[in-house]
Parts: C-alpha cells; structure tokens; sequence
C-alpha cells in the first residue's frame, strides 16, 4: 500500500500515458481569477453567493492544502475545477488550460477524489478502473489497473464487489480511480474522513510517493495537524472569500503569541486581580493559562506579578501556536 507504481514495478514510468504537455505560459498547476459563483434563488431559498471573486495560483509540484469551515466554498470551488459546476464569472485554469477554452486538456490534468463514497456497488475494483479509463480514452494496452490496485493495497480484492469493501478500501479505490489516466494535478476532498488511524497512514505515505513523482497534490481536510505535517502551501477560505494564501512557515509566523501554562502550589478559585489586564484563563484543574506577545510581554514579567500577588508557583510550561491557532483567528473575525 505504501508503495509507490514505480516501486512496484521498474518499467512502470516508461509505459505510462504521457500527462497533458502544459500550456507554454503556465505558472501554475491550478490558477483561479476573480473567480465567482452565485446559485440562483429556489423555493425558499434565497440566491446564494458562493464564491466572491476568489484569486488563487496553486504551485505546480506543491502539497497546497486548502482549508476552511463547512460552508466556505471549498467544494464549489473543487466542483467548478472538475466540470461538475457552472461557474457565474471570472476564469480558472489547470495545468495551463482553461476549463472553458480547452476543457477537455483541463479535465484531463486533473484528478478529483470526492469526500462522498461514490462507487457502483455492483462493479469490482478492476470494472471500477477500466470503465473509468474508458471514459478518459486510456487505449487498452496503456491501462494500469492491476498496477494502480496493487499500488494501493486493493490487488486481492480486484475481482470482489464494492459492496462487499470496507469504507477505508472503498477510499483508496476513489484514489485509485481518480489515478487512471495519469493526472498531473490530484485534488483529494477530505479523503481520511471516516479513516481509520492505520489506513490514514498508510494513505499518505502513498500520497507522499505521488509528489516524490512530480504530482501536485491539494488537499481540503478538517484534520489541520495533517495539514500542518504534510503541506507545503496553504489557502484559508471562509464565506467565498480566500483570506489568506502563504507558505506553510510563513503563515504559522503570522501568530506569534505563546501560551504560558502556570501550576500553582495550591489550585485557585479565582484569577488573580494582578493579571486583570493579561489574556488570563482559569483552567478547570486550578491551572493559570496566559496568552502573550514576547515582543510586548516577558514570560518573566508574568510571573514576576504572580510572585508579588503572593502566589507560591510549582510549575511552568510554554505552548507555541499551531495551525489551528492561525485558522480559529483568520475564519472567526469575518
């Protein structure tokens, strides 16, 4: 499963269907211009706009995570990409291709692993992935179907029914499908939903082999310490709108506030009337919790006004700020 199609056979790469040429002027595996989307008013539902003008360039060769809460215009945006969304205005392109001008390059570029578990019951994994390379034009000899399964830990089941996999297999056989025709841009939609700890692992280390291969990948999860440890690039979109688009470091530095965790010798009941002006929380177990700039704040200065208060300290700890941190900050002020 952790194998790479290379790994698993050496000719693998001389015989794979050559990937869309890019476009000469492109940039960017995927790029997006002031890109909109509004669903027209129905019933009782008033028109919606998804999407407000979004401006994204994605990096070709890049793990590029896109984040943001439900409702944020994610899967509008993915199911614009994919052909399956009419887009309202603005432009977007993939690999190169614009997906109104050469939509058949575009489709062609991309691969989509969709969050739902979208498979045909009553075909195996093996009609799965030739009817899909069907689909894309793959001529018969060029098909990898026993290669790609294998790949990804599904080669015994090959001749089973769908219905009969497990939901983690049912997921790799998504990524497996979405593999068929070689695309150089692999777009995976909260693939660990409902994954467990094993299959998530074993999941990424295939993902991790496509990019060793050259492959951009964009993830969407709600698992943002996977997004932390696997990307290189990151998008924030909340309510149709990118707020923020950074390389990984850079965006985490965005936050430089630490938390200083202080144990006292005898739990309080109350905060302390010397860190009224501090970001202070009383923890349940009698702990202090202190939110602070070191450019405005010393940890010392802190704990310098616990002493004075007459408070005996018997333990201290720090915590940095992680993604989660940059993406409760980002998406709850708008």
């Amino acid at each position: 499963m952790a194998h790479s199609l290379a790994d698993t056979d050496p000719t693998v790469e001389a015989r794979m269907p050559a990937e869309p040429a890019p476009h000469a002027a492109a940039r960017y595996a995927i790029e997006a211009r002031n890109l909109r989307k509004v669903y027209k008013a129905s019933g009782n539902q008033p028109a919606k706009e998804a999407l407000k003008g979004i401006d994204l360039a994605i990096p070709r060769g890049s793990i590029f995570a896109l984040l943001g809460p439900n409702g944020a215009g994610k899967s509008t945006f993915i199911n614009i990409l994919a052909g399956l969304v009419i887009k309202t205005s603005g432009s977007a392109s993939i690999w190169g291709f614009d997906i109104d001008v050469n939509p058949r390059q575009a489709r062609a570029s991309i691969g989509v692993v969709p969050q739902e578990l979208n498979i045909d019951p009553f075909f195996t994994p093996a009609e799965v992935l030739e009817m899909q390379a069907g689909l894309y034009g793959v001529p018969k000899r060029e098909r990898r179907t026993m290669e790609i399964l294998k790949a990804m830990g599904l080669d015994d089941k090959a001749d089973a029914y769908a219905r009969t996999l497990s939901g983690g297999m049912r997921r790799r056989l998504l990524v497996a499908k979405a593999m068929v025709h070689n695309p150089p841009v692999l777009i995976l939609d909260e693939p660990t939903a409902g994954v467990d700890i094993e299959l998530r692992r074993q999941l990424w280390d295939y993902v991790k082999g496509l990019h060793a291969r050259g492959t951009t990948i964009v993830l969407t999860t709600h698992y943002l310490e996977e997004a932390e440890a696997l990307c290189d690039t990151i998008a924030i979109i909340d309510k149709g709108e990118v707020v923020c688009c950074e390389p990984k470091d850079q965006l985490l530095s965005r936050i430089s506030d630490k938390r200083l965790i202080v144990r006292m010798a005898r739990p309080l009941a109350a905060l302390p009337a010397a860190l009224a002006g501090l970001k202070a929380e009383l923890r349940p177990d009698g702990a202090l919790t202190v939110q602070y700039n070191p450019a405005e704040t010393g940890a010392m200065d802190i704990l310098r006004s616990l002493s004075d208060a007459g408070l005996e300290i018997r333990d201290i700890s720090t915590e940095e700020s992680d993604l989660e941190d940059v993406f409760m900050q980002l998406t709850s002020t708008k």
